[in-house]
């Protein structure tokens, strides 16, 4: 949060601070304000992955809402294709196993209005627009922003607002090319070795084997000998 953020920055000196010339993370506020305080020459992006997981998350509250709707009316078949395509949505359409690509291409024919459908194909452009040249994806996130927009479908039309607000800085995502991917891997990678030392009696103990797996020591224990 803000107050760990905050002390980071403490810890730099002025000319580190003014060494900074990009900042990445999602789109919380709070970043913000941080940035224009602490380092306000430094260019603001936004993390690819996160800007995704805005529109998987409203995919899923659209699937949401359609499966209650379906139950409420005693819509037994339209419940059990909105169940099975949980997964199937939020997946990358090349990851897809052979059964989830059969239940997706059929949601496209039975989806109620093809509400799921449609969202399903906004998050595909907005996914691959990220990784299209600057030029070319200005005007696709301009288009996207105007299907979405005029879809009415609630969940996408409120997106496509945050979308529009945080358009600079997604378009400076695309130009710089810069993300959180390896912050995220590295806090995965701690998060594994927290549940690893389970059971140590002191944080130091912790803190020194979360050095030692990430630290990049190449450790070799010696051959046995016969």
């Amino acid at each position: 949060g803000r107050d760990v953020f905050d002390l980071f920055f403490r810890q730099l000196t002025d000319g580190q601070r003014a060494s900074i010339r990009v900042v990445t993370g999602d789109g919380a506020r709070w970043i913000d304000s941080c940035v224009r305080e602490w380092c306000p020459d430094a260019q603001r992006v936004l993390d690819g992955f996160h800007i995704v997981s805005w529109m998987s998350d409203a995919l899923d509250q659209v699937r949401k809402r359609l499966w209650n709707q379906a139950r409420r009316e005693g819509d037994e078949e339209t419940t059990k294709r909105m169940r099975g395509v949980r997964y199937a949505v939020l997946k990358n359409p090349d990851h897809l196993t052979g059964r989830q690509d059969e239940s997706l291409t059929a949601l496209g024919n039975t989806d109620p209005r093809g509400q799921l459908y449609r969202a399903w194909r906004l998050k595909e452009l907005l996914r691959n627009l990220l990784r299209h040249p600057i030029e070319q994806a200005r005007g696709e996130l301009k288009h996207w922003v105007f299907w979405a927009s005029h879809s009415r479908i609630p969940e996408i039309v409120e997106l496509s607002r945050k979308i529009r607000r945080r358009r600079p800085d997604i378009l400076r995502t695309i130009e710089l090319g810069y993300s959180n991917a390896r912050l995220e891997a590295f806090n995965n990678r701690i998060k594994v070795t927290i549940r690893m030392a389970y059971g140590f009696h002191h944080v130091n103990n912790l803190i020194s084997f979360v050095m030692l797996r990430c630290g990049g020591l190449d450790i070799r224990l010696p051959e046995p000998t016969n």
